[in-house]
């Protein structure tokens, strides 16, 4: 008997940075076992060239990558929603398992610094695969 993976959602203003990353991050750890969605509530053009520099640095490419919004569909299909400093503007279902991980915000940062959202990520993203019971890819 097949049993459906765990669908996680990633919510953040642009789409362009800390979902970005937690996608990419629980996509490498999970090696499959979850259905990994992200979306913002105000897409931008494209991801921050900072945070394709930082994660390409431990070899996940965000560099193919697109912003996109956040649609009631995937909140719906979601297990578990993480949002990243949308506040209002975030998805809110009832019912839902939500998670508010208070992330800096990359945008217009040095790369320096947005290596320091990169590990904060990881460590949570790293917590959350704990949390569903996935050993780690």
């Amino acid at each position: 008997m097949e049993t459906a993976l765990p669908t996680v959602l990633f919510v953040c203003v642009h789409n362009a940075g800390r979902s970005q990353m937690a996608a990419a991050w629980l996509e490498h750890l999970a090696g499959g076992r979850v259905r990994v969605l992200s979306g913002g509530s105000l897409p931008a053009a494209a991801v921050n060239p900072a945070a394709v520099a930082a994660m390409a640095e431990v070899g996940l490419d965000l560099s193919t990558r697109v912003p996109q919004p956040w649609t009631e569909a995937a909140v719906r299909e979601a297990d578990v929603v993480i949002t990243m400093g949308c506040g209002d503007t975030c998805p809110f279902f009832p019912g839902k398992h939500y998670e508010d991980w208070g992330v800096a915000d990359p945008a217009g940062r040095p790369l320096e610094e947005v290596r320091a959202v990169r590990d904060d990520i990881e460590r949570r993203v790293r917590r959350l695969v704990e949390e569903l019971g996935i050993d780690p890819a």
